[in-house]
């Protein structure tokens, strides 16, 4: 955040229609973390240090985000597959959206995933969407949308827009809409016996 005021300065300027909310997202960004800079050491080595002491202590989302950043506990097929079953058995939100990165294309050619949702390119959009019908905090106005806009530079044009409306009117193909609710409906339904 703390490179963000140049490059609003110059997108602002730009006059592109997307400019402006990406500008706001960026802006909400900086204000929440605007008391870190730098020299706080607050980066990747010591994010997956922390997530690690907590998926150690049996965090199932801090466990879900080190396989999607692709450090899992162990790297074995059973492991694989056992994680995305126990979050799936969860139902927790939390879980489902930090291993959804790890869930697209990232997932392509996993053995162990297979019959899973995972591997192309709706898997990573479905679980997200999971994660929202499952309780996450997905409106407009939300972390995810706020980041989204702010650090993907991908914006909603409707600022009423929540992630799921958003996901269908820009990201997913009327022809796609299907595949992806069913994908959707998967991952929120019950397992067998669980």
């Amino acid at each position: 955040p703390g490179g963000y005021q140049l490059d609003n300065a110059l997108w602002g300027g730009m006059g592109m229609t997307a400019s402006p909310t990406m500008v706001q997202a960026r802006e909400r960004v900086a204000r929440r973390c605007g008391g870190f800079v730098s020299s706080d050491g607050l980066g990747r080595q010591l994010i997956l240090a922390q997530r690690l002491q907590a998926a150690k202590a049996g965090n199932l989302a801090a466990e879900a985000s080190l396989f999607a950043e692709g450090e899992p506990l162990q790297n074995t097929p059973a492991y694989r597959r056992g994680l995305v079953e126990r979050v799936m058995d969860s139902r927790d939100p939390e879980a489902y959206m930090a291993l959804s990165t790890g869930m697209g294309q990232r997932a392509s050619g996993d053995r162990a995933l297979d019959g899973l949702v995972a591997g192309d390119q709706f898997s990573e959009l479905a679980w997200r969407l999971a994660a929202c019908e499952l309780g996450m905090a997905c409106g407009p106005d939300s972390v995810l949308m706020n980041n989204f806009c702010a650090n993907g530079g991908i914006c909603s044009q409707d600022g009423g827009q929540d992630f799921a409306t958003f996901v269908y009117d820009a990201a997913v193909s009327r022809q796609g809409a299907g595949k992806m609710k069913t994908l959707v409906e998967k991952l929120v339904k019950q397992r067998n016996g669980r």
